[in-house]
């Protein structure tokens, strides 16, 4: 699994203090020019772990953002479409960085060494692994040895 740096994004460094204002994180960040237009879709997670996202967490960042993005992009309002959504439940954990965010979560990462998911919940994160708590103690993985992880309910 490869870490790579979200603030080397275009445009994440001000959308992420956006949401960071309003109480929630943002985990992705996806800028697609379409003929004349943008699409911009976010992706928020609550602060708190133990907190789920809802419909109105999602309205009040996408009011928001949409406020700021014409200046950002430099696009009137009209030529913007945007979208704001929760990590769903069974989220794919597309880059490593995103561990850093879901402290608290419950993951299965699939380990290269064993060849088979390892469940837990996520300690602690760097740029070159992370830490869960399994049922057989606190457990590190280097993300080199992880090929894919993403969310874990019970």
């Amino acid at each position: 699994m490869e870490y790579k740096s979200p603030e080397t994004l275009p445009y994440f460094a001000e959308c992420r203090a956006v949401a960071m204002e309003l109480g929630f994180s943002l985990v992705e960040l996806q800028v697609v020019p379409q003929k004349g237009n943008v699409h911009v879709t976010a992706v928020i997670a609550a602060a708190d772990p133990s907190k789920d996202i809802g419909v109105s967490d999602c309205g009040k960042v996408h009011r928001a953002l949409y406020a700021r993005l014409p200046a950002l992009l430099g696009k009137d309002e009209d030529s913007i479409y945007m979208e704001v959504c929760s990590p769903g439940l069974e989220r794919n954990i597309k880059n490593a960085w995103e561990f850093s965010v879901f402290n608290g979560k419950k993951v299965r990462v699939w380990d290269k060494n064993i060849s088979d998911w390892v469940h837990g919940t996520v300690l602690s994160s760097s740029s070159e692994s992370v830490e869960l708590e399994t049922e057989e103690g606190k457990r590190v993985f280097l993300f080199e040895e992880i090929a894919k992880a993403k969310f874990f309910n019970m």
